[in-house]
């Protein structure tokens, strides 16, 4: 018996036995999505918050109807319009190379996530750059700072505490979406615990993901509340 067996036989419950290592398969793919996803969202979310904040006008027009477009319709439409709307133009793709990219539903998951939650966290990120006093950069502008120094020593680390708690709740949300990537044929977790019931016809086993999913979430909302108490707690000693 392999150790992803044990939490079944422990239970007495033969489904989770049977098909408890492919759920653990799809627990690291699911969080394999989500980390790479998020990480991706947090780079390009900040570039376009600073863009949309300062960039020229067609700049910030073209970036505002990008986050309405990701932040108004459903992540479902998203992931279905890049894995079969733009996975049909196959022979365009294969003459530029990238049909290699297009075909793989784990890169078409990504892809989409990505540029969902770069939409959401961009809007993070610009309502936490606002709400800074515009007092501070023009201090550090008086004592001779360059732009960038200004930017990455004195807005971003409060801009950071700012956004800590919305993008906390952005990476909850990231991974119960996450659940999506199973409709396109993809096995993370809520595509084994499908394919577990479908041969088995146990309903317990969407219990069982549902208590995983559940654990995901409470251990990062306890490290998310750890990690802004000890970035904060220089605030709480005013």
């Amino acid at each position: 018996m392999t150790w992803c067996e044990y939490p079944g036989a422990w239970i007495g419950l033969e489904v989770l036995q049977n098909y408890g290592c492919r759920m653990a398969s799809g627990l690291g793919l699911t969080l394999q999505l989500v980390a790479i996803s998020f990480g991706l969202g947090i780079a390009i979310g900040l570039g376009l918050a600073v863009l949309r904040l300062r960039g020229p006008k067609p700049v910030r027009m073209i970036l505002h109807g990008y986050m309405t477009f990701f932040r108004g319709t459903p992540l479902l439409v998203q992931l279905f319009l890049i894995y079969y709307g733009l996975g049909s133009f196959r022979p365009f793709w294969q003459e530029v190379g990238l049909w290699w990219f297009f075909r793989d539903p784990l890169y078409c998951c990504l892809l989409a996530f990505t540029i969902n939650t770069a939409a959401y966290q961009a809007e993070i990120f610009r309502g936490a750059l606002q709400s800074l006093p515009y007092g501070q950069a023009e201090a550090a502008r008086a004592l001779g700072m360059r732009p960038f120094a200004i930017f990455l020593r004195v807005e971003m680390p409060q801009a950071m505490i700012v956004a800590l708690r919305p993008l906390g709740n952005e990476l909850i949300v990231m991974i119960k979406a996450s659940a999506l990537a199973s409709l396109v044929t993809l096995f993370d977790l809520m595509g084994a615990t499908r394919l577990a019931f479908a041969r088995s016809f146990d309903l317990s086993i969407y219990l069982v993901a549902a208590l995983i999913y559940l654990a995901l979430v409470e251990i990062i909302r306890r490290v998310w509340d750890g990690l802004e108490m000890r970035l904060t707690r220089h605030m709480a000693l005013r």
